[in-house]
């Protein structure tokens, strides 16, 4: 794969607060062969007027969508790159060579997919909250609880074309179940980049509660159970467990404020 087009997408809904350094940090990057979506909601506050004022350096639309995952499936019809990756609104790349180390890692590997590791910050102070250091790619892993952080993995966009869209009928789950498709179910490969690729505010949809969490679980049951998957008995009761562990790799990652 020689200088592959990247395609990034971020989804937002009233995300005028943290919008601005979330574009900041992707046009940064140092990679050149990049193509930047938007997908707006329709927002009411200010978002609409920050992404004007990138007009000409990155793309998007804002619409009234059907949920996260239906605006995700907007970005994916219109993007066109040979690599494919997402950012959270709420979010912002740690470094300007996030995207240049993952197509070398594409590159070197040869893989279907790539990702690395994420870290969570306090969105009131920016110190670290959480560490999810994803680890090399095992697919039995994926019976013990395990999961890609989805905002660190990237996919060619043959796998897209491949696997097909995001269900736009779960509310919390549709990452994983795509993964789950494209990597444990259609067995397509994956290398892990140990390098943090992303830094989320704590708090976003996936995170946000216990209810979340009890929602999202469900839709884990039924993502398995869909794609005619048998997990053990315990595969999605550690799924939860996993991010206790996460709270103690803080620790040791902890430095100054991010």
């Amino acid at each position: 794969m020689n200088s592959p087009k990247v395609s990034i997408i971020t989804v937002c809904y009233q995300s005028a607060a943290t919008l601005r350094q979330t574009i900041e940090s992707v046009l940064a990057q140092d990679y050149p062969n990049l193509e930047y979506w938007v997908i707006d909601g329709g927002s009411k506050d200010d978002s609409l007027a920050i992404l004007k004022e990138y007009e000409g350096r990155i793309h998007f639309i804002s619409e009234k969508d059907q949920g996260i995952y239906d605006a995700m499936n907007k970005g994916l019809a219109r993007v066109s790159g040979d690599i494919i990756g997402m950012i959270g609104a709420d979010d912002f790349y740690p470094a300007n060579d996030v995207i240049s180390s993952v197509v070398t890692c594409f590159q070197k590997n040869g893989t279907d997919t790539v990702y690395g590791d994420i870290q969570f910050i306090d969105p009131i102070s920016g110190a670290l909250v959480r560490f999810w250091s994803a680890g090399e790619y095992q697919r039995n892993n994926w019976l013990w609880g395990w999961m890609p952080p989805h905002l660190s993995f990237y996919a060619k966009k043959t796998v897209y074309d491949e696997i097909g869209p995001f269900r736009t009928d779960f509310t919390c789950a549709g990452d994983y179940d795509w993964m789950l498709r494209a990597l444990y179910k259609a067995k397509k490969s994956a290398a892990y980049l140990p390098k943090t690729l992303m830094t989320m505010r704590n708090g976003g949809t996936s995170t946000a509660s216990w209810k979340h969490r009890l929602v999202a679980n469900r839709e884990d049951r039924q993502a398995w159970k869909d794609n005619g998957l048998q997990p053990y008995f315990f595969t999605l009761f550690l799924k939860p467990v996993r991010k206790i562990f996460q709270l103690f790799n803080s620790e040791k990652k902890a430095g100054s404020k991010l």
